[in-house]
């Protein structure tokens, strides 16, 4: 698939690089000590756990990073589903390079599988419906970029990036602000003087507050933690004059009542951070 906007190179090359400087620092010693500086291996990614496979573009990135002569030769691609006993690619070149490599490698893949295959579940679940699917800011410092892409590997739609990319005036804007109609127009005078292209969102707690969104003339109505009734009504009420999301303790069980209501999106912390990693492993070819 293709990368997501927010997966740059240059994002990329920073995550890497500072994920093998905290690992490796002033050396591997163990390959150092242990193995030839010019022996030459190769080493297949193992499937152990039936999965939707994650992070397959992204371990040849670190490869070629860490050592542009390694090469990567894949048998499956990001959101495959694959079984136990596949082999997703075999890596081959200096085995320095390869054991260096390792464990960044399956740290990532296996994280990023168990996102997509979560992420994959909730989705299926909303087939035939016209809501989608959205992730939260609920990720691992400093991983952000992976679990999101992982959540869109998995079929999933990623929700704002960070605090950069959307106004989004949470409860405790709200209560710090004095009311949604205050919080709004100070947000709406913000873009004006600082020239931003910036979407607003409101979260609402009742129905009360629905309307009082709606007033505001915001771009999105967060309905937080509310009853099916209550949604449905809420989203009668915005009667399609803005995009409305479902969000506050979603579960899998509750994903097609959700839809029912109408929601135009559902998002769910869980896809980031409940997820179980996957079984994977890198294994020398012998």
């Amino acid at each position: 698939m293709k990368r997501p906007a927010y997966v740059t190179d240059k994002v990329l090359k920073q995550f890497i690089n500072n994920a093998l400087e905290e690992d490796i620092q002033d050396g591997d010693h163990s390959t150092l000590s242990t193995i030839p500086k010019d022996l030459q291996q190769s080493a297949k990614l193992l499937v152990k756990q039936d999965c939707i496979l994650a992070g397959v573009e992204l371990a040849e990135i670190i490869f070629k990073t860490f050592d542009k002569n390694l090469k990567v030769e894949t048998f499956v691609k990001d959101g495959d589903a694959v079984k136990i006993g596949e082999v997703a690619f075999i890596v081959t070149g200096s085995a320095r390079s390869i054991l260096s490599t390792e464990r960044l490698v399956l740290n990532c893949m296996q994280r990023m599988s168990g996102i997509a295959t979560l992420t994959h579940d909730w989705d299926s679940r909303l087939v035939g419906t016209k809501t989608k699917l959205l992730d939260t800011r609920k990720t691992t410092p400093n991983f952000r970029v992976c679990e999101k892409w992982a959540v869109a590997i998995g079929g999933g739609t990623n929700h704002r990036y960070g605090l950069y990319d959307m106004i989004m005036l949470k409860d405790n804007h709200i209560d710090y602000n004095g009311s949604i109609t205050n919080a709004v127009k100070m947000a709406k005078d913000y873009i004006k003087k600082n020239k931003k292209k910036l979407k607003i969102e409101v979260e609402t707690r009742n129905l009360a507050e629905v309307q009082e969104a709606i007033n505001a003339k915001v771009d999105r109505i967060m309905l937080d933690n509310m009853d099916i009734v209550t949604m449905k009504q809420a989203v009668e009420l915005i009667n399609g004059s803005c995009e409305s999301e479902a969000s506050g303790g979603i579960t899998r069980d509750q994903l097609k009542e959700i839809a029912s209501t109408g929601v135009t999106y559902i998002s769910a912390g869980a896809l980031t951070h409940s997820a179980d990693n996957m079984d994977l492993s890198l294994k020398a070819v012998k």
